[in-house]
């Protein structure tokens, strides 16, 4: 029994890394040109960005409009990515 809890366990911390992994390379793939984890480029970092939206309940549907909205902070973007694309990389970045 605590063979098969432990083979558990495992197996979501490594579903729980590739997800994670997959949520910086979709980042990257998208917002690198003026984004990076730890320091400012054209944009404010991912880990600052977290800081300042850290305990606000509305941050990500705030985010999300600031992004896809047309006349907003982003019209830089060279992708286009969904809105799905867009919400799983601010998951990734408010949880930095």
């Amino acid at each position: 029994m605590k063979t098969a809890l432990a083979a558990v366990i495992v197996a979501g911390a490594l579903l729980a890394a590739g997800a994670a992994q997959a949520n910086a390379d979709l980042a990257n793939k998208h917002c690198s040109k003026c984004h990076e984890m730890d320091k400012k480029k054209k944009g404010p970092a991912y880990k600052a960005t977290a800081a300042k939206y850290k305990g606000k309940a509305d941050a990500e549907a705030s985010l999300l409009k600031a992004i896809t909205d047309p006349n907003g902070d982003h019209p830089e973007m060279t992708t286009k990515p969904s809105a799905d694309e867009v919400r799983t990389v601010l998951k990734w970045v408010l949880q930095q």
